[in-house]
């Protein structure tokens, strides 16, 4: 297989299909009850290189797709995006960068508006910034993680 999943087999690709429509399901419980910091680390598997070879082009539009229709976190579809894609890439052999940003005018408020999306080499491939929302977190690798 070539093109938009590069030099991978066609079994990888449909592992990897798999793999992300049960991670995107089973995401809302995973995530239920931890810190930021565990569920970072859950978003982080170390030594895993499950997909080398599959373009991060296609692994964004294959998250974007998997988190189109959310039963659960509905309100929370960036932060879906973000850690499956922030996952999904490294394990294809990316380094990817998780960035997490707040709406200043909210912190006043009853509900902070914030938002995440996903770069690779300073490029945003998973979800961009919006607006004049201030980053306040740029998770990398947990041997390499930078708090602004």
């Amino acid at each position: 297989m070539s093109g938009k999943t590069g030099n991978v087999s066609f079994l990888s690709v449909c592992r990897f299909r798999i793999d992300l429509w049960l991670a995107a399901r089973s995401l809302p419980w995973r995530v239920s009850g931890k810190s930021l910091d565990q569920i970072l680390a859950m978003a982080s598997p170390e030594g895993h290189l499950d997909y080398p070879g599959l373009a991060p082009e296609y692994i964004s539009r294959r998250v974007r797709k998997s988190v189109r229709r959310p039963l659960f976190m509905r309100d929370r579809r960036c932060l879906r995006e973000g850690l499956l894609g922030f996952e999904f890439l490294r394990r294809s052999g990316y380094d990817p960068e998780l960035h997490f940003a707040v709406e200043p005018s909210s912190i006043a408020k009853d509900r902070i508006a914030a938002h995440c999306w996903v770069c690779l080499d300073g490029q945003p491939v998973v979800g961009d910034r919006q607006g004049d929302q201030v980053t306040i977190l740029v998770h990398r690798s947990p041997a390499d993680r930078t708090v602004h």
